[in-house]
């Protein structure tokens, strides 16, 4: 049990190290949330942290294109 912990540490630390060459946006935090929640729900936080990671990324990608959308709205006209 304790090893398992030492590699959830370092791979919760290896990620967060690597968040800031990836710029993936919105990943490291449903990383965080989903391998929480994967490892509460039956021992399988690195599942629940790729899929974290996936939905995550998906969400800041559609906020990203409403805010691009808004301001493109917003810009006037020439």
């Amino acid at each position: 049990m304790k090893l398992k912990l030492i590699a959830a540490t370092a791979c919760v630390i290896s990620t967060m190290a690597l968040s800031s060459f990836a710029h993936a946006a919105g990943c490291t935090e449903g990383a965080v949330v989903g391998g929480v929640a994967g490892h509460v729900a039956g021992k399988h936080g690195v599942a629940g942290a790729a899929a974290g990671c996936a939905v995550g990324h998906h969400e800041a990608s559609k906020k990203q294109k409403a805010a691009s959308q808004a301001a493109a709205a917003n810009a006037p006209a020439k």
